[in-house]
């Protein structure tokens, strides 16, 4: 047994469908749900390490593609939602929890008149995953606000990354880069910009338009490939023919055939034969290798 705070949350087998934002994915040979604090977070992830029981924490479910086969050892899904305003040095006017989630964090940052994370409404995905993937839209992304993030490292402890440290790039960053999960984003800090409400109001209403006419509803992970430099990934994928193409239930989107849609019934699999048949016929019609933005987790190969 994996000595956790609330031994009643860990469960055993359990299915990771629902914790995905494409409800796709096996199951996880032990599950930790944490909710109650960072502290609660670190506590049970370094338990983990300490027993080396391999760990991966999931936030929203988005960006991530979780095998039909499973993941072995803990997986602990961050719940932790806290956020604090203050009036600290450097400009840092907010703190968020990892388990935050986008929209939430917008929402309050405009209710107190706080600019600079307009672009996050709506957008799926929690603060954690944002952090590491320098997540953005809309001309936005956390690269422009953040200015350090509390990370827990499995063999140095917490420490405190500066936005240099972070070494942001488009949708990566340095924590990206490691090879290892062996690390876990605690607490993220911002500095944003006072604006009227109503103004940062109608800005984010605009995006939440804009978003609503251009991609689809639906079970989806998010955006399934990086831009490349100069173009769009949807662009591409569209001009090789393939909106709206399936492999099971898993469906290029015919209105944003950047994103791929679990029409129902579909596996992990199914995603994953379409992500690459996708790639390939891209690479063949235009020469251009589509990066993935999605992330595989689990017993792929």
């Amino acid at each position: 047994m994996i000595p956790v705070p609330h031994p009643e949350r860990l469960l055993r087998n359990e299915p990771l469908a629902r914790y995905t934002a494409a409800r796709l994915g096996g199951a996880a040979e032990w599950l930790y749900v944490a909710k109650d604090s960072t502290d609660e977070l670190a506590e049970v992830v370094s338990a983990a390490w300490s027993h080396e029981i391999p760990v991966r924490v999931l936030g929203g479910g988005a960006n991530v593609l979780v095998s039909d086969r499973g993941v072995r050892g803990l997986v602990v899904v961050n719940d932790v939602t806290e956020i604090t305003f203050g009036d600290w040095h450097d400009g840092r006017n907010v703190s968020a929890a990892s388990g935050t989630g986008l929209t939430i964090l917008s929402r309050k940052c405009a209710a107190r008149g706080l600019s600079g994370l307009e672009w996050m409404v709506s957008v799926p995905g929690t603060v954690g995953g944002a952090v590491v993937n320098n997540a953005g839209a809309h001309g936005g992304d956390m690269a422009a606000s953040v200015c350090e993030a509390v990370v827990l490292d499995a063999e140095k402890g917490a420490q405190i990354w500066t936005l240099a440290a972070l070494d942001y790039g488009y949708r990566t960053s340095a924590l990206k880069a490691r090879r290892e999960h062996n690390f876990l984003v605690l607490i993220a800090q911002f500095a944003l910009t006072p604006a009227d409400p109503p103004e940062i109001g109608a800005h984010m209403e605009h995006f939440i338009d804009y978003r609503k006419s251009t991609q689809p509803p639906g079970a989806s992970l998010g955006s399934i490939f990086k831009n490349p430099p100069d173009d769009y990934a949807g662009r591409l994928i569209e001009a090789a023919g393939l909106k709206g193409y399936s492999v099971g239930g898993a469906q290029v989107s015919p209105v944003h055939a950047n994103f791929f849609i679990n029409t129902g019934g579909a596996t992990a699999s199914d995603y994953y034969a379409l992500i690459c048949h996708v790639q390939e016929s891209v690479q063949q019609k235009t020469g251009v290798a589509l990066e993935m933005e999605v992330e595989l987790v689990g017993d792929w190969f």
